[in-house]
């Protein structure tokens, strides 16, 4: 490990703007996630990069809870009934209509 690494200091961030900018948008606009957020903030003029602001989203806990899809129940399967005699049962095919 080199010296610099080993005595390297990195420099408080203060993220007390960024915060206080992503709380008053997630309560302006609940419904929405963060990429909206960002959207609105960068059209405002802010200069914050998105990566510092999504690390920022999610220590906040803003994330919203995604919606599990709903399963349909599964169908019961039942035999294909066969025709008694011949000419019994006619189909129709609806894939060309020349």
């Amino acid at each position: 490990m080199s010296k610099s690494v080993f005595y390297y200091k990195p420099l408080p961030k203060d993220d007390t703007e960024i915060e206080q900018a992503l709380q008053k948008k997630a309560e302006e606009h609940s419904e929405e996630g963060f990429w909206k957020a960002y959207d609105r903030l960068r059209n405002e003029g802010k200069p914050w990069n998105h990566k510092r602001m999504h690390r920022i989203y999610v220590a906040l806990g803003l994330p919203l809870r995604r919606k599990a899809k709903k399963r349909l129940p599964a169908r019961v399967k039942e035999p294909l009934d066969v025709p008694s005699e011949l000419n019994h049962t006619w189909s129709m095919d609806f894939v060309t209509d020349v």
